[in-house]
C-alpha cells in the first residue's frame, strides 16, 4: 500500500510526507523532485522550454512510475489532480490524503518560493493562489479519501491524524 498526498503548494505535503514515511517505515517519494532530477533542470526551466502541458506530461509519467511501487508515501505536485487519468491511477495506489490550507496560510508559507513559475500570468501572488485554489478545490475534494486542514496543526499532528485515519477500520 502507498499513501498519496495531494494539495496546493505550501500545505505541508513535503514535510508531512517525509515524517509520515519515517514514522511508518515507508519510502518517501517527492514527485516534483523526481521530475527535476530526471529532467536535469528546475521546474521553471522545464516550463519555459515545454510549457505547462509539457510539465504535466512529465508529471503523468511520474504518476505511472510511482503507481508501480509499494510501501511509498507519495508527495504529488499541486496540479497532479488537473488530469483525471492521474487521479484514477493514484486511487489504485492507496488512500489519497488532501492537505489543505487557507490562501493566507499558503501565501505566508510559499511567498519566497522561486522554484515555480506563475500559473496565471500577471496577477498578484495572493490573487494567483486564490484563483488556482478556487479552481482546484473541487478536484482535490473529488480525489481525496481524507482531507486535513493544516492551518493550525503541526506537521506531527497532521501525521498522527493520517495514521489514525488509515488505521481505522473501514
Amino acid at each position: 500500500m502507498n499513501i498519496v498526498l495531494i494539495g496546493y503548494r505550501g500545505t505541508g505535503k513535503s514535510l508531512v510526507g517525509g515524517l509520515l514515511a519515517d514514522r511508518l517505515g515507508l519510502t518517501y517519494v517527492g514527485m516534483d523532485a523526481a521530475i527535476v532530477e530526471a529532467a536535469g533542470v528546475p521546474i521553471p526551466e522545464i516550463v519555459a522550454r515545454e510549457g505547462w502541458p509539457g510539465f504535466r506530461d512529465r508529471e503523468s509519467g511520474e504518476v505511472a512510475r510511482v503507481a508501480k511501487g509499494d510501501g511509498l508515501v507519495v508527495d504529488t505536485g499541486g496540479g497532479v489532480i488537473e488530469r483525471p487519468e492521474n487521479v484514477a491511477i493514484l486511487r489504485q495506489c492507496g488512500p489519497i490524503v488532501w492537505l489543505r490550507a487557507s490562501v493566507e496560510t499558503i501565501v505566508s508559507r510559499i511567498q519566497g518560493d522561486t522554484q515555480r513559475p506563475s500559473l496565471t500570468g500577471a496577477k498578484s501572488f495572493t490573487e494567483e493562489v486564490a484563483e488556482v485554489l478556487q479552481r482546484r478545490t473541487p478536484l482535490y475534494e473529488a480525489a481525496a479519501t481524507l482531507a486535513i486542514d493544516t492551518d493550525l496543526l503541526t506537521p506531527e499532528e497532521i501525521v498522527a491524524r493520517i495514521i489514525s485515519a488509515i488505521a481505522a477500520p473501514a
